[in-house]
């Protein structure tokens, strides 16, 4: 697997047109290629900014948010929160490379990448390619960041192994690849969390992507989240008293 950065100029707030961007700076892509776009310039694209001063923080959590966790609760002073099904700080707000703004999530992540890859099939007239749209995080007891999926179009999230049997012919009972996620945080790793100044990555002979012709269904992207009471660490997540946001779950 190759995974190659690309630098766009700098974007900001006043940018309104995500594929202008992308026409000025892709290169050719071809047949199985998949592209990272990081959830910030599509947010800036959407104008999901807000004025650092004169933003009340704790709204705005709360409203971005599907449940979340006061900043009371922390040493760090740092909202715990549950958006789109995953744990992340801050619901995705984001004061990075911001210039005096909240950058917030893309409103509409999933949508926003059926559209990226419906373009990327007519511009460059292929049929096989998948969009990733990426975020990072930090995981639990480990110090640093890394890049998750937010979205995904053009091949299957998930590569199950349930039922292959492993070195020793015992069958794999629970053991999934989440390929989506997997690319996302080789691509994040490349792009950077800087002034790298490039938020988007090609990534050519990926292992273990099956794509497809349609767009994620709504019933292959419900079967990615996990019920936080049938989470593997769910001792963890419903032993808080969570506190409910705004956003839609």
């Amino acid at each position: 697997m190759h995974v190659q950065p690309i630098q766009t100029r700098r974007i900001t707030r006043d940018d309104h047109d995500l594929f202008a961007i992308l026409d000025a700076a892709l290169p050719a892509l071809a047949e199985g290629d998949i592209l990272a776009v990081s959830s910030k310039i599509v947010a800036l694209c959407e104008g999901r900014t807000a004025p650092i001063d004169g933003t009340d923080k704790a709204e705005l959590i709360a409203t971005e948010s599907t449940w979340f966790l006061p900043d009371t609760v922390s040493r760090y002073q740092v909202y715990l929160t549950i958006k789109a099904n995953t744990l992340m700080p801050y619901a995705g707000v984001d004061e990075s490379n911001s210039d005096g703004h909240y950058v917030l999530w893309p409103a509409h992540p999933q949508a926003s990448a059926n559209a990226i890859r419906a373009y990327l099939r007519r511009r460059f007239g292929v049929q096989q390619v998948g969009v990733v749209i990426t975020d990072s995080r930090p995981l639990p007891l480990r110090w640093g960041v890394t890049g998750f999926c937010a979205a995904h179009s053009g091949f299957q999230a998930l590569y199950d192994y349930r039922g292959q049997p492993d070195l020793f012919g015992r069958p794999l009972r629970m053991t999934q690849t989440n390929v989506a996620d997997a690319l996302a945080a080789a691509a994040v790793l490349v792009m950077g969390e800087g002034a790298e100044q490039t938020p988007l990555a090609r990534i050519t002979d990926a292992p273990f992507v099956t794509f497809q012709e349609h767009d994620p269904t709504p019933e292959e992207l419900t079967a990615l989240a996990i019920a936080l009471d049938d989470d593997l660490y769910a001792p963890l997540l419903t032993s808080v008293d969570w506190q409910r946001g705004r956003a839609e779950a």
